[in-house]
């Protein structure tokens, strides 16, 4: 009863069709009113079906400028694990690194591969493309909503958050099973836990030293989104508009890395992890306090 409770009473962890379902009719109005079921389509207009569904991550990174991304390798299903390997380490590679499918959502079989076994693991099984990137060690990770209006300059940032990555944090005492149930997001996901982690739950985590449980930084694998649009400036908003401009990206979230917020307004340090077009989900809506309705007005306020 208690787990029914709150899921009832916490919003932010309904499941994605539970959430938008009220939210259907008013897409089919908008399907009517354009004709078009597709209508969306045209809000990136170089981007397979503007970004909803079904396009690459090669579709977006073609598009950016060199060096604004991590570098990134292809692997087609398939291959053989020694040859896969071998290109990886021809290509510059080197441990630890991470991979992702081509097409994918929600940080679904994004890993952190530490060592090669657990890349092979993961290759042997990956039945679509996927892709190696480098590691990139920026402390601050971002999501930015940006949207621009056709024939203007100038667009809008309506959202800015800061992610904070599902860790705990050890005293020294406690072991990492004990640090799990006592976090407040982590013991709800006991049983992910338990699958990633649970070789090491008898460690006992040294004082101070932080420990990931998840290296994704989407909330449905439990990180933490903090506002930052208190921090959001002009400075901040020319830098989407040039970089909306060399891409013709005109409505969507990147997703990045950062040595800081003032590093990415005067356009060093950075690393623009994705671009996710009209698909994308205006994440501000999470952590914000909100209720379920205000969340609904900013969702709507964004079709």
């Amino acid at each position: 009863m208690k787990k029914l409770v709150r899921l009832l009473t916490h919003w932010e962890q309904w499941n994605f069709f539970a959430l938008y379902l009220p939210l259907f009719p008013v897409w089919c109005w908008y399907c009517l009113k354009s004709r078009s079921v597709w209508f969306f389509s045209s809000s990136n207009p170089t981007i397979t079906f503007g970004g909803f569904e079904g396009e690459g991550k090669k579709e977006m990174y073609d598009q950016l400028p060199q060096g604004w991304y991590p570098k990134t390798f292809y692997i087609e299903p398939g291959t053989p694990s020694s040859v896969a390997q071998q290109v990886i380490c021809d290509a510059g590679f080197s441990l630890p690194f991470v991979v992702k499918p081509d097409v994918g959502m929600k940080g679904i079989l994004f890993r952190k591969i530490e060592h090669w076994q657990q890349w092979e693991h993961y290759h042997t099984r990956m039945p679509v493309t996927y892709l190696v990137q480098e590691l990139v060690d920026y402390p601050i990770e971002l999501s930015v909503f940006y949207y621009r209006y056709p024939g203007t300059d100038k667009g809008i940032i309506s959202g800015c958050i800061q992610k904070e990555l599902l860790q705990v944090r050890g005293d020294g005492r406690s072991t990492l099973h004990d640090l799990i149930r006592q976090h407040p997001r982590a013991r709800h996901r006991m049983q992910e836990m338990k699958h990633r982690h649970g070789a090491a739950f008898e460690w006992v985590v040294p004082a101070e030293q932080c420990y990931y449980l998840s290296y994704a930084g989407n909330h449905n694998r439990g990180a933490r989104f903090i506002d930052l649009m208190h921090l959001v400036d002009d400075t901040l908003l020319s830098f989407f508009d040039q970089l909306s401009q060399k891409t013709s990206f005109y409505y969507g979230r990147y997703d990045l890395k950062c040595l800081s917020l003032q590093h990415l307004k005067e356009g060093r340090s950075f690393s623009i992890l994705e671009f996710n077009g009209c698909g994308a989900e205006p994440n501000h809506i999470y952590d914000a306090g909100l209720s379920v309705w205000q969340a609904y007005r900013i969702l709507l306020s964004h079709w």
